[in-house]
C-alpha cells in the first residue's frame, strides 16, 4: 500500500544574492538567455553566502545555472498563458511555457560566466544574462554540457531562435551614441535586443508608433518601418540619457 502524499507545506526561500544588469526595466529583456550577448551583469553574494569558499572551483566552468525570483511579476498565475512566440492570442498551459508568470514565480536562465572576483566578497561578472536589475538570485549551480545539453530534443512551439529584425540608427542617435564612452558595447546591446522585436506581439502591424526600452543609463527610442516588400526594420530615432 503506498503512503499517502504529504500535505502541502509553505517553503521559505532566501536569495543568495541580487543582480545588477543593463536593464533597469523588463521591457526589452531579451526573452531567452544567451540571446543577448552583449549584455552585462554581475551577481553581487550577500551574507553569509558572500564567503570565497562557497564559490572555490567556480572558475573552472565556463556557464553557469541561476535560479531566481521573477520578482516584478505579480503574484497571481493562471493555468493558461499566452506565449509572445505564438502571436500573443494562442493559450497553451503555464507548465507547457516559460512564462514569468508562474506559481511561484521562479525562474532559471543560463548564463557564461566571464570574471570571478573574491577581493571583497564575492562578486560573478557575466554575459548573455536576461535578468532585469535587482533581480534576487536563489541559488548557483556548474552548466554541464555533456550531462544537460540534447540537441536532438523536441522545442515544441519554439524549435529554433527567433529571426531578427534589422536594426538601423538616425543620425542623432548615432550621434548620442558616438558620444559616449560605452559607444561599442552599447551599440551592440542596441542592435541584438531591439533585432528580437521588443514590441508587444498584438502590436506588430504597420504602425509607427515609437517605443522606449531603457538600457543601461539610456532610453532608446524607436519605431518600426514597413517597406513596399512588407519588409519590417527598427529605426533607432534617438538614445536620451535616463
Amino acid at each position: 500500500m503506498t503512503s499517502p502524499c504529504p500535505p502541502d507545506r509553505s517553503v521559505e526561500l532566501t536569495p543568495i544574492g541580487h543582480i545588477h544588469s543593463d536593464f533597469p526595466d523588463k521591457f526589452g529583456i531579451p526573452r531567452q538567455p544567451g540571446l543577448a550577448d552583449a549584455a552585462r551583469a554581475t551577481l553581487i553574494l550577500t551574507p553569509p553566502y558572500d564567503d570565497p569558499l562557497t564559490v572555490r572551483g567556480l572558475e573552472a566552468f565556463s556557464h553557469l545555472w541561476l535560479t531566481f525570483l521573477f520578482h516584478l511579476s505579480p503574484q497571481r498565475w493562471t493555468p493558461l498563458v499566452r506565449p509572445p512566440r505564438l502571436g500573443g492570442n494562442a493559450r497553451i498551459g503555464v507548465f507547457a511555457s516559460r512564462s514569468t508568470h508562474r506559481p511561484n514565480r521562479l525562474g532559471q536562465s543560463l548564463v557564461e560566466l566571464a570574471h570571478l572576483d573574491t577581493t571583497d566578497g564575492v562578486c560573478l561578472h557575466l554575459r548573455g544574462a536576461d535578468l532585469v536589475d535587482g533581480t534576487p538570485v536563489l541559488d548557483i549551480k556548474p552548466y554541464l554540457p555533456w550531462a544537460e545539453s540534447r540537441p536532438a530534443a523536441r522545442a515544441g512551439f519554439a524549435p529554433a531562435a527567433p529571426d531578427l529584425l534589422p536594426v538601423r540608427f538616425s543620425a542623432t542617435a548615432r550621434a548620442a551614441l558616438a558620444a559616449r564612452p560605452d559607444a561599442t558595447s552599447l551599440g551592440e546591446l542596441i542592435q541584438q535586443v531591439l533585432g528580437q522585436d521588443p514590441r508587444p506581439a498584438y502590436r506588430r502591424g504597420g504602425e509607427e508608433r515609437t517605443y522606449g526600452v531603457r538600457l543601461r543609463d539610456v532610453d532608446v527610442r524607436f519605431r518600426a518601418v514597413t517597406n513596399e516588400q512588407g519588409q519590417t526594420r527598427l529605426e533607432v530615432v534617438e538614445i536620451v540619457m535616463g
